[in-house]
């Protein structure tokens, strides 16, 4: 079972940045790849960015985040993160992040989820 815990989130105007942590509770945390979703209102649940098991050296972003956004992890501390740079209204969502035990883009890949933290852009 894993535990994960999204904090970060926040108000903040166009162009601004803002970093999301996703802390997990299990020591076995490394061997998890990780990924970052988001939830508009009245929208379905999509793809932002994933990260490969252990190394973090293979990456993944969504089309509409990439050059902006970052993923990254520190398996010492158990914690995953998004850079978020450029913000846009239209990154306006819940964030959520889950544990996987693949590498994946699809929602459907991932077993375990946080409570998600809710970050807006105003224009």
């Amino acid at each position: 079972q894993v535990q994960l815990v999204e904090s970060g989130g926040g108000l903040v105007k166009a162009g601004d940045s803002l970093r999301l942590s996703c802390a997990a509770s299990a020591s076995t945390f490394g061997s998890y790849a990780m990924g970052w979703f988001r939830q508009a209102p009245g929208k379905e649940r999509e793809f932002v960015a994933a990260i490969i098991s252990w190394s973090g050296s293979i990456t993944a972003y969504a089309d509409s985040v990439k050059g902006r956004f970052t993923i990254s992890r520190d398996n010492a501390k158990n914690t995953v993160y998004l850079q978020m740079h450029s913000l846009k209204p239209e990154d306006t969502a819940v964030y959520y992040c889950g544990a996987a035990t693949l590498f994946s883009r699809s929602v459907l890949d991932y077993s375990y989820w946080g409570q998600g933290t809710q970050v807006t852009v105003s224009s």
